[in-house]
């Protein structure tokens, strides 16, 4: 009978989680993706060279899908820091993600050092290739992201829109 109990608790308890899981004013939307293979030279900045894709390519919702490569510099904004903090070695390259839009993009990375040390943080201006960048970007082309402050937190977030037919 206890196990019974245990049970019943368990997955009443599992629709109260997923009740919660999706924020009323953020719908879940569904896309078709295009995708973007490219690679990034040495000597570029990382940050740089993104944004540039992204105005070039008026890309209005996009994600950094997978990136492997290298850099001599490195710097990052860390969790709750005004401020970037600076690196210089040489460093891999062991994740690459975030939202890509001209509308405001927001990119994480993190990076190991030659001994295993991983740092990790915003992107920001001043991450110089070393060997190369590979990357792929995933595009969908019939959403839009934009950047909205949230009442609760102050901070500028993603608000996913459908474009709207001509």
């Amino acid at each position: 009978m206890r196990f019974f109990i245990l049970i019943i608790l368990f997955y009443g308890s599992m629709d109260i989680l997923n009740a919660q899981s999706y924020p009323a004013n953020s719908p879940v939307i569904s896309t078709i993706m295009q995708t973007y293979s490219f690679r990034l030279r040495p000597g570029h900045d990382l940050k740089k060279e993104l944004d540039a894709f992204i105005r070039q390519e008026r890309i209005e919702a996009g994600a950094i899908l997978t990136c492997v490569g290298s850099l001599t510099d490195v710097s990052l904004r860390l969790a709750n820091q005004s401020e970037p903090s600076v690196w210089k070695g040489h460093f891999e390259i062991v994740s690459l993600v975030g939202t890509l839009s001209t509308n405001g993009s927001h990119i994480h990375l993190s990076v190991a050092d030659s001994t295993g040390r991983t740092l990790g943080g915003h992107l920001m201006e001043g991450c110089k290739i070393y060997t190369t960048a590979e990357l792929v970007v995933g595009v969908m082309t019939d959403i839009t992201y934009s950047r909205e402050v949230d009442p609760v937190f102050g901070y500028k977030e993603l608000v996913v829109r459908k474009k709207r037919r001509k």
